[in-house]
């Protein structure tokens, strides 16, 4: 059976921490679906067309990632992409709080996923969406924890 893993996220932006998990996370999986999902408690600050080109064009070369969009749970997109894991990026132990109760609900929602966590990596520590997103708000400069690809 395929490996294949969902790595779910608004991705706004996308950042060099989701890029190193993505890249570590394919010596575990045959595949990862990068699904960009809707949140309803974020507001985003790049339309998700943007994410979506950004994600595409990192990923180009590499046909064992790809990128989709989704509504609802993140287990009825397992189910669709035929997904039985799913990758969380953790960087602290109030993400591993967060995180584990959602893997637990989506075990119990749907017992035929399991919830892969990875540390990310040391250097990736402070680096998160939201606070790149409000470096770019406040004319500040994120090239440093973007992807070369992303440009706004």
């Amino acid at each position: 059976m395929k490996r294949i893993a969902l790595f779910p996220g608004t991705f706004d932006p996308i950042t060099i921490g989701h890029v190193n998990i993505i890249e570590r996370g394919l010596s575990l999986f045959d595949e990862i679906v990068i699904g960009i999902g809707h949140n309803a408690n974020k507001s985003t600050l790049f339309e998700l067309e943007q994410r979506l080109a950004w994600i595409n064009k990192i990923f180009e070369k590499n046909d064992h990632v790809r990128c989709d969009v989704y509504e609802g749970l993140t287990v009825d997109f397992c189910k669709k992409i035929d997904a039985h894991y799913i990758i969380r990026g953790l960087r602290n132990m109030a993400d591993f709080d967060y995180e584990k109760n959602i893997a637990q609900m989506n075990k119990i929602v749907y017992p035929n996923v399991e919830t892969a966590f990875m540390m990310c990596d040391p250097a990736f520590t402070p680096i998160s969406s939201s606070i790149v997103r409000d470096l770019i708000r406040n004319n500040g400069d994120a090239s440093a924890f973007l992807p070369k690809e992303v440009k706004w």
